[in-house]
């Protein structure tokens, strides 16, 4: 998945229930995302199933806020559709030319912004950037952080302009 780990339990900083529920699912959106890249992605409602299962075998799993996780897993998944046409207008360039672990940090935080506003947008966008700092590339972290505040000012205008 990156230069790092992509085994959530080998991570030696300590992380917060809702963090490791934030991995686990950024996990689960890049397995299902590049399902789909190879054309193999058939079945969402299996696919979601068969990564849960997955995911819930690593031990530290157990450790995550799991009603979290499968929310923001399941959510992405099912809108992601919808959450691919509000981040495109925000992009520089094809969706398709995205590495998968940034497709992935921006479906997490529009799923967020878009869906869930009893996460401030300020959290919403600094755990999708924290989560491209720990599995994507060296500057990835940089480009989460201008498409999801260009997209928080669409989705929660009277929130950032307070």
């Amino acid at each position: 998945m990156s230069n790092k780990t992509a085994n959530t339990g080998a991570h030696k900083r300590s992380l917060t229930p809702r963090r490791r529920a934030r991995e686990y699912a950024l996990q689960g959106v890049y397995q299902c995302l590049v399902l789909k890249i190879a054309g193999e992605l058939n079945d969402l409602p299996l696919a979601i199933s068969s990564v849960t299962k997955q995911l819930s075998e690593d031990p530290a799993f157990q450790k995550c806020q799991q009603d979290l996780f499968s929310s923001i897993f399941k959510g992405v998944m099912n809108r992601s559709q919808e959450l691919d046409a509000l981040i495109t207008p925000e992009l520089d360039r094809p969706i398709a030319e995205l590495s998968p672990v940034e497709h992935a940090a921006l479906l997490i935080g529009a799923y967020e912004l878009a869906a869930d506003l009893s996460v401030p947008y300020k959290v919403a966008i600094n755990e999708a950037v924290e989560l491209t700092k720990t599995f994507g590339g060296t500057d990835g972290h940089k480009y989460v952080n201008g498409v999801l505040d260009q997209l928080a000012q669409k989705l929660r205008h009277a929130e950032t302009s307070s």
